[in-house]
């Protein structure tokens, strides 16, 4: 765009993210929000409210002055989040218990100015999903929180075929006023991780700041305990990253905007066998569209066949059909899949509903296995980081910047005893800390001290049931 760091998302890239917002909208829907709509505009004086929140958002802010040719009254700013703005309503919307819980979703762009855009990843502008609820207690909020991510994990695994970590953000990375941030992480082709979606519980402390309470069931007055959760357009460019290969893109299937291309091969020469090729594509079109798919014929006469499997294998269509005279003689046509650009010979009276449901979740079944044996292969546990670098305690810059290109292509799994005053450290000489694994066995020793730590495990654990909580309680330290 003629914008600093912002994309045009086209129209075959804009059909992606709605396939993503038609299934995910769903199932927010089951698990009780609603949709509404809140301005683009903030007073800032909302985002100033919650002390943690402005610290984090405000190098990130665009800030609005004037407006109809006159300066403002008060500031603005593009909202960056809504959690101000959606709390301020919930203060006016909640009086009782019997208000409770509230349940709200929005889809729509926010802007967070950037100041290393990357297409897809991390844009000035970007679209996404927030939802925001409040609570009566502390563990619905919780529970709240690890529904949303659940979901988030159940979509990602099944519908992109991205296999994800969960896991709690440490301390020092969470969302900005949160005293909890789960995560899903997902490794791209490239080794490097990449933040897939998030689910925040905000407790008390925005309920504080925007003097949202209720009357509760004993009469007396108590704050709710507030969440917010949200997956964005970074998640067209995780597919594209963790499938596509070196001749273009290679798209799961459920999100592909075609997933059926049909090619007609004829000759110019020939008009009759041109038009019975065309009326034999058409069936086959007018078939699949019937079972529910995306199809589409290419019917540019000025492109070649070969041309046209180029172009369609660029945009990453599933399958390809290629039919010409020969296989109507022979009442067959040629079935090719993206991922592996195998061609197979497909008879025409095979071609069911219960044959096409078997190839597409055979294509399915082989990109999530591909990503998941590369996650598989690049993730390597060890004791003491010093061990995968050599020169760990150089104060040398160019020694510190080799040892993350030694470490930046894998995923380590390590023991820390997550003392934040450790994490500068740890994140300039070594590696960036994704998440803290869940229900993994305890550890022995910290990764940087290699010894046993006094500070054994701070992150608040998960207010579950009876069992869980045992498990954390158990869990001295966790995994990183």
């Amino acid at each position: 765009a003629p914008i600093k760091g912002c994309i045009i998302i086209r129209p075959y890239g804009y059909a992606i993210w709605e396939e993503i917002q038609r299934v995910v909208n769903a199932k927010i829907s089951a698990m009780g929000a609603k949709n509404v709509a809140f301005p683009t505009l903030v007073p800032y004086s909302f985002i100033a409210r919650e002390k943690d929140h402005v610290d984090g958002f405000a190098p990130e802010v665009v800030v609005v002055t004037h407006a109809g040719g006159k300066k403002l009254e008060e500031t603005y700013i593009v909202r960056p989040t809504s959690e101000t703005l959606i709390h301020d309503a919930f203060g006016r919307w909640i009086r009782s218990w019997r208000d409770l819980p509230i349940r709200v979703n929005q889809w729509c762009s926010v802007i967070r100015w950037e100041k290393k855009p990357k297409a897809f990843i991390r844009t000035g502008e970007f679209w996404w999903q927030e939802g925001h609820t409040a609570h009566e207690t502390s563990k619905e909020a919780y529970e709240q929180a690890y529904e949303a991510r659940a979901l988030y994990r159940e979509y990602i695994t099944n519908y992109l075929k991205i296999p994800v970590i969960c896991g709690e953000k440490p301390s020092i990375e969470r969302f900005a006023g949160a005293v909890a941030t789960y995560t899903l992480e997902a490794m791209m082709r490239d080794g490097k991780a990449l933040q897939m979606g998030t689910s925040h519980v905000l407790n008390q402390s925005f309920a504080h700041a925007f003097s949202i309470q209720f009357q509760n069931k004993t009469g007396g007055l108590d704050f709710v305990h507030l969440t917010s959760w949200g997956v964005t357009t970074r998640l067209i460019g995780a597919a594209i990253m963790v499938h596509g290969d070196q001749d273009g893109l290679v798209l799961p299937f459920d999100v592909a905007p075609i997933q059926f291309i049909i090619i007609p091969i004829t000759k110019a020469k020939d008009s009759d066998a041109a038009d019975a090729v065309n009326k034999r594509c058409h069936e086959l079109m007018i078939m699949l569209k019937k079972y529910g798919y995306r199809v589409e014929i290419d019917t540019n006469d000025e492109e070649t066949p070969g041309f046209k499997f180029n172009k369609w294998e660029l945009k990453g269509v599933p399958f390809r059909i290629e039919l010409g005279a020969r296989d109507i003689e022979k009442n067959v046509f040629v079935l090719c899949a993206r991922d592996t650009k195998e061609k197979k010979i497909i008879e025409w009276n095979l071609f069911s509903q219960e044959f096409i449901e078997h190839v597409t979740q055979e294509y399915g079944d082989r990109l999530f296995n591909k990503a998941q044996k590369r996650m598989e292969e690049n993730t390597k546990e060890v004791d003491l980081l010093s061990n995968i670098i050599s020169n760990a305690d150089s104060d040398d810059d160019e020694a510190v910047q080799k040892n993350k290109t030694a470490t930046n292509n894998y995923f380590w799994k390590t023991s820390w005893c997550c003392a934040e005053e450790t994490y500068p450290e740890f994140k300039k000489r070594f590696l960036t800390v994704r998440c803290i694994l869940e229900n993994e066995k305890a550890c022995d020793v910290c990764c940087i001290h290699g010894k046993e730590c006094e500070n054994k495990h701070n992150l608040k654990k998960y207010h579950g049931t009876r069992q869980e909580r045992s498990q954390c309680s158990k869990n001295k330290k966790k995994y990183t």
